[in-house]
């Protein structure tokens, strides 16, 4: 009489469905029998569509909001901003009916003339006085200037400090058939420049790899959704790439062109770096630390704005500016706004929630995206790169930014006259033949390529950029 064989050690069918210990395949070896990937007696539910853990996972997007990107030709981009129409002294020392100003400080240029009138102030005694210019300024020591003056209401000078003094001049004073004014004032501007840098990346995929197709369902932060496979991983690195040309817009400082940086990987003399948003605020813009907001969310945080307020009222006192802060500081703003209306609902108070359309029936919408203080509207919102834990978040050091919506008028080198231009944008290298603003190529012998006996496919990025803040002393950056 026959009988069946085994398949094997230990393997031995049934006639019917029985799950028994010695019918089923499975993917791990069994008794030194190789049955690695073969089968599995209950097959694993597979998910097809990743699971956004982390939510939209991109970071780009700020310097569209609040600036334009336009073509350059040249590698290095200059403008001038203009210089204060009137200017202030505050280093004045005198000497009896004599004044010096010390050039050591700005402004640099002195605009004093004789029979012009002025206002000198003294904040230690907080006395102010007036008076008329009666001799042309004269250079003193190096770095000096001096003139004699004598007061309108006093007999002298004796009631102010003879160092620490505060002046500027207010208009002149000319007797009946004199000469006119000597001299005049030439007016001046700052410039200032910067330059792109080259951003490069690159995707690399094996020949080998793109023939295992592997299908994953999509939706990536670009927009576009469906199934892709080997090319998931080049649609994230360009995501990735496309957040680090507006992270280094933002982040970058120009390196010291004599340090051992630039001479060792830019030894053709076009330095390293660039300045970035973060840099030439600090250069020269505004900053603001520890804002009061949640600590203090009463009269006290609102003291810390208006402080900034008045530092504003010096600066441009440009009326609409863009706050973009993260989880923490639009907190403190929302608390200091908050506390305007009582803390809370209340039905009998003119200052409640319901001018916000909250009504007592709801809950209440503790959030705001806008608000006017003094003469001024801000418009705040939440900046997703300061709250990223693999960026800013995880440094936690910068807390946000202040930006003031419009344009600014300023003097184009290569065009020679004045032109409008946001106060935040991007610049990048771009002609007729060749645009460098983002650039995408494949190399190799895979994917539709064949440049190169290499068995795989290379993606290729390139940008070459610099971002230009114009107007910096209107910005305000938030610091811990």
């Amino acid at each position: 009489m026959g009988q069946f064989e085994k398949f094997g050690p230990g393997l031995l069918p049934t006639q019917d469905q029985s799950v028994l210990s010695t019918n089923y395949l499975q993917w791990n070896d069994r008794n030194g029998e190789n049955f690695a990937d073969f089968a599995q007696q209950y097959l694993p539910e597979l998910y097809e569509q990743e699971v956004e853990r982390f939510g939209n996972r991109t970071l780009s997007g700020f310097l569209r909001m609040v600036g334009a990107e336009m073509p350059m030709t040249s590698d290095q981009v200059i403008w001038s901003e203009q210089n204060r129409l009137h200017i202030g002294y505050n280093d004045v020392s005198k000497s009896g009916n004599v004044f010096t100003v010390d050039m050591a400080t700005p402004p640099n240029e002195v605009v004093i003339r004789q029979n012009q009138t002025f206002v000198v102030y003294d904040p230690v005694n907080e006395v102010t006085l007036r008076g008329l210019v009666t001799s042309a300024p004269n250079p003193g020591t190096p770095g000096q200037i001096t003139f004699e003056a004598l007061p309108y209401t006093e007999a002298d000078w004796n009631s102010l400090q003879d160092t620490g003094l505060k002046m500027f001049v207010y208009g002149s004073d000319f007797a009946k058939g004199t000469e006119g004014m000597e001299g005049s004032v030439t007016p001046t501007f700052t410039q200032f420049s910067n330059r792109p840098i080259i951003i490069k990346d690159k995707y690399l995929v094996n020949g080998s790899d793109t023939a295992q197709i592997g299908w994953v369902e999509v939706a990536t932060e670009d927009g576009t959704s469906g199934f892709l496979w080997y090319m998931k991983a080049e649609s994230e690195t360009r995501l990735r790439y496309e957040d680090y040309l507006e992270m280094a817009m933002v982040e970058s400082v120009k390196a010291d062109p004599n340090g051992a940086l630039a001479q060792a990987n830019f030894p053709n003399g076009s330095g390293a770096g660039t300045q970035g948003m973060f840099a030439a605020i600090r250069e020269r813009g505004n900053v603001y630390s520890q804002f009061s907001g949640a600590a203090n969310p009463g009269s006290g945080a609102l003291g810390d704005f208006d402080a900034i307020l008045q530092e504003l009222d010096l600066q441009g006192a440009i009326e609409e500016n863009m706050l973009f802060l993260d989880r923490a500081t639009a907190l403190d703003f929302d608390d200091m706004i908050a506390a305007q209306a009582g803390g809370g609902y209340n039905a009998t108070s003119a200052a409640s929630y319901g001018l916000f359309d909250n009504e007592a029936e709801m809950a209440l919408n503790f959030g705001f995206s806008g608000f006017r203080r003094g003469s001024y509207d801000f418009y705040k919102t939440d900046w997703k790169y300061l709250n990223d834990a693999s960026t800013r978040g995880m440094v936690n050091d910068i807390k946000g930014v202040m930006i003031p919506a419009g344009t600014s008028t300023v003097y184009d080198q290569m065009l020679g006259s004045n032109i409008r231009r946001p106060f935040l944008h991007v610049r990048y290298r771009a002609s007729e033949t060749d645009d460098r603003r983002m650039k995408s190529w494949i190399t190799g012998s895979v994917g539709g390529a064949y440049t190169s006996s290499l068995d795989a496919m290379e993606v290729h990025y390139l940008s070459e950029r610099c971002l230009c803040v114009q107007a910096a002393n209107n910005f305000v950056l938030f610091v811990d």
